[in-house]
Formats: C-alpha cells, structure tokens, sequence
C-alpha cells in the first residue's frame, strides 16, 4: 500500500510538471489602459502559495499594489494588479519591466530569484531571536554581538503585543565573513538567549542560527506566528477602534469560507495578509483588493489546503485574530528616526545605547548596510509610554550627529491624505455587494 501511495505521488507530481511545462507562465504589463497605474496580468498553472510568490516579488520592488483582481479555481491561475511606485507613479523604466517579465515568466519558483527582501548568506550568518520585548532590547542584543565580534551588516525587528522578533545577518568583525566556528555560534546562541529571556516563563526566548537563503520579512511573519503573538489578554488596553477590521463567514451556496477586510491602507498590506493566510494553509481561489483611497479593503474566497472551510468557531476566531496580527505588526506607533553615515563595528549597538540612556524604546527596525554606508530605520517611543519630548530628540541628535539622524515623517501620514478614488471598489462588484453588508454578521459553524 505505501508502494502504492508513493508512485501515485510521484505520478502526480510529474503530471503537475507536465502541465507547468505546456503551460508557461505568461505576463502581460500595460501602461495604456490605465492613466494612473500600470496593470500587471500573470497567467500560469495553479500551485499552493503562487499568489503569495507573486505578491512577494510585487513587494521587494516596493510597488504600490492599488487594485488587484485574484482568480486560481482550479488547474489555473490569473491574477491582475493595478500597481504604482512609492511616490504615485507608473512603472515606466525599462530595466524594472524586464526584470518582472524575467521574474514572474519564469517556469522556476519566482522565490529562486534573488529580491530585496531575501537575505543571501552566503558571506554572512543569519541569526533568528523571538523572546519577549522590553524597553532597550536591541540595545543589549546589539551590545552582545558587538561584544562577540561580530558586526551586524543587516537586521529586521519587530515587536507586537509582548513580543520581539529578530533577524540579524552578522559577519566576523575581522575577516569580514561569515561567523562559521560551532563552539563559537554556540556561545553566540547562549548569549543572546540569555539576553531574550524575560519574566513569562511560559514562552522563553529562542535563538536559531544558519547560514540559509531567508526572506527577511516573510521569515518574521512565520515566527511571531509560531510563536503565537496573535494571542491577547482580555485587558491588553488596546483600543478596539483602531484594530483592523476582519470577519470570516461561510458561504455554503459557493463551499467557501469567505474573509473580508478593512483597515487603514499602507505599503506591504497585501502581503502581510496573503503571506499569513498561506502559512495558516489556506488556498486563496478568489479575491479582490482596492486601495485606492486612505481605507484598503480585500476581500478573499478561501479553502484550506485539505479542501474544507472553516470549521468551526474557534478557528474562525484563530483566523481573524492572526491576520488582524499580521496588518499590525509592521503599523509602528512613535516617531521615524533615520540613520545615514559610514558603517563601522558597533555602530549599532552606540546608537541603540543612546537611544536606551535617553529612555526610547524601539519598536521597529531596519539596518541595512549599502557601499560602506549604514542606512539604518528606527521608530521609536517613550519608555514609559508618553509622547516623545522633543529636546529628547534634539539632544540626542546632537549626541549622534544632525546630519546623520533626521527626523522623518511616518508614512501613514502620507497614505491619509491621499484622496478617494471615483472608481473605488471596482473590482468589487462580484463579492462585495453581498459581504460589505454583512460585515458584521455571525454565522453558525457547524
């Protein structure tokens, strides 16, 4: 019976070879039939997490995905998105709209080709940390590694109720590669460990080093997922009008559970739910997405991977409150601090000191190291929860530099002000009519 089980496997898995090889995937781009976006079409055979690997690639290269369009019922897949650039703009520069073509018209996994958001570790070891978040964590944690001699060329975090999660590409401070030695990531490990560890016993801190291919934000969505930041208590303080709106209904007349959102709208959204829906194993067959104002709105048709849909109201209530987790952790509240100068060892873990001594709590971070040069984003709070004084932050530019450390606005800011759309929800007309106005309705589940 295995024998049995295994080559119809095999069989099967060739059969989807066969069709992935007669049926090429196929990408048409227009910059004609739209005045304020360029259109993205992608054809190609169904497979779990497709629309998650094109979405991917949409996001590395920080399109703005404005509309979007999402059929994969069956053997085929179709998605369309209306796309622009940070700044509002058609995609119009040649050497981006071959790189699409190459990317999204291959037959290989479009997640092969290397993007902005994959961490190549090639001369460079990745080292993953969850534990719980307190006030002037990636100070120690950066503190530690300077310590050890390592220096960190590349780092994510985020924090979301309680919790912070780590990745961090650091090379030897000396050779400038790749830290390689066992006993000596051992005690890297152990280190940091200690470090991450907080009062909740019941979730302690783990450390995972490797030297992998790692997409960097996807990556941080998987581990606060396992590690169950999703969960709240009934007295977190947070205020319920400010969650993103989410609700899950069955729809047995069309055998699927169907999932509506709305939120405030902000780059890297479409991602954040698509990436969490497929690692819930979930199959998005039917969607659409409009963004085109201050308010995002999707909406998806899904199964899960076994075919069923929602099966009851526990994992009803699971999948609202991961995604509602997913659009909140990259919402940073606090102020947008940048860091441009030279990098040098430590360079990190004296900024983040700085930042601790004058009671400032990270609760996001970007480090990137480009041609020598430290181009580090951090959003920070008051330690103690008030606003952020402005001497504060006036001092401590003084301290680092003030032509190193600017204040900049937060990009939310940005995405208020842009104005409503007269073609809002046209993609909208086949689900929405019917979900909108039962947005907040409960459905038995049997």
């Amino acid at each position: 019976m295995e024998i049995s089980w295994s080559y119809s496997r095999n069989m099967e898995d060739e059969y989807q070879k066969f069709i992935r090889r007669m049926n090429p995937p196929r990408v048409v781009i227009d910059n004609q039939s739209c005045k304020n976006a360029t259109i993205i079409q992608v054809d190609s055979a169904n497979k779990h997490g497709i629309l998650l690997e094109v979405v991917q690639v949409l996001t590395d290269l920080n399109f703005i995905v404005t509309k979007a369009y999402i059929s994969s019922d069956g053997g085929w897949f179709m998605d369309v998105f209306n796309v622009t650039d940070p700044e509002g703009n058609k995609i119009i520069d040649e050497e981006i709209l071959d790189y699409i073509q190459k990317v999204l018209g291959s037959e290989t996994s479009f997640t092969s080709m290397k993007s902005v958001g994959v961490a190549s570790s090639t001369d460079s070891t990745v080292i993953e940390l969850i534990g719980t978040d307190r006030p002037g964590l990636l100070s120690e944690v950066s503190a530690v590694l300077t310590h050890l001699k390592c220096n960190v060329s590349n780092a994510e975090v985020w924090t979301h109720n309680t919790r912070a999660a780590f990745i961090v590409q650091v090379t030897d401070d000396e050779s400038g590669l790749a830290v390689v030695d066992p006993e000596r990531l051992s005690v890297i490990k152990q280190m940091l460990c200690n470090v991450l560890k907080g009062s909740n016993k019941a979730r302690e801190a783990k450390t995972v080093v490797s030297r992998g291919v790692v997409h960097t934000e996807r990556r941080l969505h998987q581990m606060m997922l396992a590690d169950r930041d999703y969960e709240r208590s009934s007295d977190d303080g947070l205020d319920e009008t400010q969650r993103p709106k989410v609700n899950v209904v069955n729809w047995y007349d069309k055998d699927c559970s169907v999932v509506t959102i709305r939120c405030k709208d902000r780059p890297k959204l479409l991602f954040d739910t698509i990436c969490t829906l497929t690692d819930m194993e979930y199959i998005v067959f039917h969607g659409h997405v409009d963004a085109e104002g201050p308010e995002a709105y999707q909406e998806y048709c899904i199964r899960h991977v076994d075919g069923s849909l929602v099966k009851s109201d526990a994992e009803r209530q699971r999948v609202i409150q991961c995604i509602e987790s997913a659009i909140e952790r990259r919402v940073s509240e606090g102020l947008k601090l940048e860091l441009c100068t030279t990098d040098r060892i430590g360079l990190l873990s004296d900024v983040t000191r700085i930042f601790r001594e004058n009671s400032l709590t990270v609760t996001r971070a970007e480090v990137a190291t480009r041609g020598g040069k430290a181009v580090n984003t951090f959003y920070v709070g008051d330690a103690s929860g008030y606003p952020v004084d402005s001497k504060i932050i006036d001092s401590i530019r003084k301290e680092i530099g003030q032509t190193i450390l600017k204040v900049k606005y937060n990009p939310q800011e940005l995405i208020e002000n842009r104005q409503e759309s007269p073609t809002r929800f046209l993609f909208g007309g086949l689900f929405k009519s019917k979900s909108f106005c039962n947005f907040g309705l409960v459905r038995s589940y049997s």
